[in-house]
């Protein structure tokens, strides 16, 4: 990866500035920047999802390179909580592709069973849905309010309790349990829309 030299003036700027200098500009420097700021972030969430620093190391670089095309693809009004979205996807795919996830069902399939109208049955064995609806779900999971996507990553991504989620956020009991259902409510209405208007193409 080769990035543009003096990115000094860069690390003055916030995400967001950084991400728009970058679409404004193509200068490399600010995905050098970026990678700075948050390489150990993203490499500490692919070694979770994988389990093996090698490998994680080889998603979390392929995550860094691949947004000299996704900064400019998508508007991202939240560049942390998207690269996080972005890093999951990344190793799901990865994790599909080497069936390695094969010895238990994945997070994301255990929340596409419970928002779907027509669940699957879901064994550890098979391949759960398959990776277009994943990635569909990963990106409405990014798209969520700060306070439902903090909730549902925490529920499902990481497994913490009620309790745990209200210790960390600040929300009440209450609150979790709404922006847990709510983010599922909204993820259901995003996916079903998606999935009819492919059938229509």
């Amino acid at each position: 990866m080769v990035f543009d030299s003096d990115p000094s003036s860069l690390a003055s700027l916030s995400d967001n500035q950084v991400v728009d200098h970058y679409r404004t500009t193509g200068d490399n420097a600010c995905i050098g920047e970026l990678y700075r700021r948050y390489a150990h972030l993203v490499l500490g969430v692919c070694i979770k999802y994988t389990g093996n620093r090698e490998e994680a190391r080889d998603i979390a670089m392929g995550v860094f390179e691949s947004l000299y095309v996704s900064l400019h693809r998508y508007v991202i009004e939240q560049f942390r909580p998207w690269l996080y979205t972005v890093t999951k996807s990344h190793c799901t795919m990865a994790l599909r592709a080497s069936r390695k996830h094969g010895t238990q069902v994945s997070w994301e399939d255990h929340l596409l069973n419970e928002i779907m109208e027509f669940p699957k049955q879901l064994h550890p064995d098979n391949n759960g849905y398959d990776d277009e609806t994943i990635r569909r779900l990963l990106l409405a999971v990014g798209d969520l309010s700060p306070g439902q996507r903090d909730c549902i990553v925490q529920f499902y991504f990481d497994r913490k309790s009620y309790q745990q989620i209200t210790d960390d956020t600040g929300f009440t009991l209450n609150e979790v349990k709404s922006h847990i259902q709510n983010g599922k409510r909204n993820l259901k209405n995003v996916l079903t829309k998606t999935t009819e208007s492919g059938r229509h193409e």
